[in-house]
């Protein structure tokens, strides 16, 4: 029994964490995001729910109707500076005071972002249940970051493409830690004047994509050690 236990953590411990950068996505005519990451689609340009994206891997996440992905070229959220690269969107949101992302088999550990917000901060809660409900796990205030137009030298040529300057740039990391398991995230600031990107869930460090956390970690020793009781009992 001890045994199969050990051997059954070692199989299920590792969980790579998940990063959304929201590419196949119509950042330009700001898509909406809904079931992208769901088995589904996008809500088409300008959120009108028509002719929507689709290849989203399925990770049971799904996003509140007003969630748009936004990639500012030519038009839009002004920004050139996502920290994965080209193809890449960031997360907005285009009316009310903020978006709900849900994860309806939970996520835990830890959870990260970067952001831009050069005119209006905002604020990120993690809760246990959907919708923003339950227990409130986590909260991150989000101050104002520095406004690209404002920048000079190689700071304001990398935040520049061709004639544009971006204004939501640089983005800045931030990440929590929490206790228990997370089932939904409420993005809050200004509609349209606050950008995420790279979202990534599972570890507190942004954009992070492949080491197990201290959990698994403590899980894949069990199922080590369990391994270890099988060479004793052989060698018996």
């Amino acid at each position: 029994m001890v045994v199969a236990l050990g051997m059954s953590f070692l199989a299920t411990s590792v969980n790579a964490t998940v990063v959304l950068n929201f590419a196949g996505l119509d950042g330009a005519n700001t898509e909406a995001v809904r079931d992208y990451y769901n088995g589904g689609s996008g809500g088409g340009p300008s959120g009108d729910g028509a002719g929507g994206s689709t290849g989203g891997t399925n990770y049971g996440i799904s996003f509140s109707i007003n969630a748009t992905a936004c990639s500012g070229l030519p038009t839009g959220c002004e920004t050139t500076a996502i920290p994965s690269g080209l193809g890449a969107n960031a997360l907005t949101f285009a009316s009310g005071e903020g978006d709900v992302m849900n994860v309806a088999a939970g996520f835990i550990t830890g959870f990260s972002f970067f952001y831009s917000a050069p005119q209006q901060g905002g604020a990120v809660e993690v809760w246990s249940g959907l919708d923003a409900t339950g227990t409130l796990l986590a909260s991150i205030t989000l101050d104002l970051t520095q406004d690209g137009n404002l920048l000079t030298g190689p700071a304001l040529d990398a935040c520049t493409v061709e004639t544009q300057v971006a204004g939501y740039c640089p983005f800045s990391p931030v990440g929590v830690t929490f206790l228990g398991t997370a089932r939904s995230v409420n993005f809050a600031g200004g509609a349209d004047y606050i950008l995420f990107a790279d979202i990534t869930l599972g570890s507190q460090t942004a954009g992070d994509t492949g080491a197990p956390e201290p959990a698994s970690l403590a899980l894949l020793g069990i199922g080590i050690a369990g391994l270890g009781v099988i060479r004793r009992f052989r060698r018996a």
